[in-house]
């Protein structure tokens, strides 16, 4: 490696370091905060310093023993968020791997509508959905949340794009072994498009775990908030409990980290190749 390349090598890591560290510094300013008593945070804001004589876990204490309905918008927001993933990775590969592989009647049709779809901001389509989850009866419940989730038109594309690039060869063989197209798509494919699956799951968990608007709109209980809904209630103009806000939302940071975590050895593969194909 010449001089020049050293440099440049250099350079780059500095660069990448500096991005990472703002990138990070909120998050680290938003865990110091909530390590300070309310007061001081209701007398200074979030401040630069760090004021290390005033730091305790009291706020967390809080959290674990008296904060009401946090833990019940922590458990909704898990279980919304986990379903939404397991229906959403299931039925937007299968549509995505048919779009892909087969050559059927409509198909340039239905793979334009999803790319239309992708256009409409999902505030436009809040309105006739609600009205569908009145008529099905499901408002202020699970579904009402999951329901319009699970087939999402960028993970739809996502697979289509990556399921374009599989080797159709594969097929060929399996149904000469007498497999079904189910069997080839979750014996043979599916094993394939594991990259795909790591990036969406991560990408449609964090849409889920934050997804404000459309739980705000269908659920009406306050046991039944998910975290992004149950924490904004905690700003009011009767009092603003800030402990119990940032804490909680130092909290929240935790299953998206896990998740990343848990799938990132395929992350970066999963969106460069689906990115790429077709």
């Amino acid at each position: 490696m010449t001089s020049k390349e050293k440099l440049i090598s250099i350079g780059t890591t500095a660069a990448i370091a500096v991005i990472a560290i703002l990138a990070v510094f909120p998050l680290f300013s938003l865990f110091i905060s909530s390590l300070r008593p309310s007061s001081d945070l209701m007398r200074n804001g979030i401040t630069l310093t760090i004021p290390f004589e005033k730091l305790n876990l009291n706020n967390y204490a809080f959290i674990f023993t008296q904060a009401g309905n946090y833990w019940d918008w922590y458990i909704n927001s898990l279980v919304i968020s986990a379903a939404t993933i397991v229906l959403c990775l299931f039925f937007s590969s299968m549509v995505g791997y048919a779009l892909a592989v087969y050559d059927f009647k409509g198909n340039r049709l239905i793979f334009i509508l999803v790319l239309l779809i992708l256009m409409i901001p999902f505030e436009i389509l809040m309105l006739p959905l609600y009205k569908q989850m009145i008529g099905l009866r499901l408002v202020d419940t699970y579904p009402a949340v999951i329901l319009p989730m699970i087939v999402a038109p960028v993970a739809v594309f996502f697979f289509r794009q990556y399921a374009s690039g599989l080797p159709k060869d594969l097929m060929e063989s399996a149904r000469i072994d007498g497999c079904s197209e189910y069997g080839i798509f979750f014996r043979i494919m599916a094993p394939l498009m594991l990259p795909s699956f790591a990036a969406m799951a991560i990408l449609q968990g964090l849409a889920s775990w934050n997804n404000f608007l459309w739980p705000l709109v269908v659920l009406r209980s306050n046991i039944m908030f998910t975290l992004p809904v149950g924490l904004a209630t905690l700003l009011t103009p009767y009092g603003n409990n800030y402990d119990v806000l940032i804490a909680g939302s130092v909290m929240t940071v935790l299953p998206v980290i896990i998740l990343f975590l848990f799938f990132q050895r395929y992350f970066i593969e999963g969106l460069t190749v689906g990115g790429v194909k077709g």
